[in-house]
């Protein structure tokens, strides 16, 4: 089972989630694709780390070959493509990797090459699989990255997945593989509104999902009701935890190190259907 962890923004308590359900479930795959800004390693602290860079195809061109007919140019959708002073010219940040300039050229005067964007890192914490991609600064897009991360899932039996924060592409990507979504969300207004952009993707993508909300003083009605009139079961309810603040603030994982987050995290997971008999 694939569980993918989502939250309408940063800091709404999405990585300390998708740690902790991965911890519950002992025996687990963990994907860090929140590639922008990878942090579920420093609960982990992963051994046996090997990196691997990431590269995505761009076209180079033949000058030789190249007879100016700006055939590439005319398909290029993404405006990646120019032709200056009787040269072509690519902009590789808004490439999209396509190969459709190569296919059109009537010369062979196109072949790709890889620019890299980021790296792969995977290690072992434990029994946890621990898989992180990491972008390099000032990339436009980390897809890419995303897909070669989930193409690393080694197949257990729990793999959790550690969205971006937000809904756009990067989120679609992520989430697309799983099999249940759960929505972090915080009791506020704002919060209403994150997990309302969360959840429209959810329901686009048609993924069964339930709701954690983080954070939690007091009941915050209108999510409450969110919840009920979409059908959204509330898996847990956490509160603001001294103790919970010191454990993670410190790097630890709060499933190892409190009875009580292990039993609200073992419940969680029962819930989205991850849990062991």
């Amino acid at each position: 089972m694939k569980i993918a962890v989502l939250s309408g923004k940063g800091g709404a308590g999405k990585t300390m989630v998708a740690v902790n359900l991965a911890a519950a479930a002992k025996r687990a795959v963990y994907i860090d694709c929140d590639v922008e800004e990878p942090n579920g390693r420093l609960f982990w602290k992963p051994a046996e780390v090997r990196r691997t860079q990431v590269g995505v195809a761009v076209p180079e061109f033949d000058p030789a070959l190249c007879t100016g007919c700006r055939r590439c140019v005319d398909f290029c959708r993404f405006n990646a493509l120019v032709y200056i002073r009787e040269t072509p010219r690519v902009f590789p940040e808004v490439c999209h990797s396509c190969g459709g300039c190569a296919l059109v050229c009537p010369n062979g005067a196109v072949r790709e090459k890889s620019r890299p964007i980021g790296v792969l890192e995977q290690g072992r914490s434990g029994d946890v699989t621990v898989i992180t991609g990491e972008l390099s600064p000032g990339e436009a897009s980390g897809v890419p990255l995303i897909r070669e991360a989930l193409r690393a899932d080694t197949g257990s039996s729990l793999t959790v997945i550690d969205c971006p924060p937000g809904s756009a592409c990067p989120v679609m990507e992520s989430a697309e593989a799983a099999d249940y979504c759960i929505l972090v969300a915080e009791p506020t207004a704002f919060g209403l509104h994150n997990v309302k952009m969360v959840h429209e993707l959810a329901v686009i993508l048609g993924k069964p999902c339930g709701v954690i909300i983080n954070k939690q003083e007091k009941a915050y009605e209108p999510l409450e009701l969110f919840c009920r009139e979409n059908g959204l079961e509330i898996l847990a309810r956490i509160g603001y935890d001294a103790e919970f603040a010191r454990l993670i603030a410190r790097g630890e994982i709060l499933y190892h190190a409190d009875r009580r987050a292990a039993a609200l995290f073992d419940g969680v997971l029962k819930r989205a259907g991850g849990g062991r008999e």
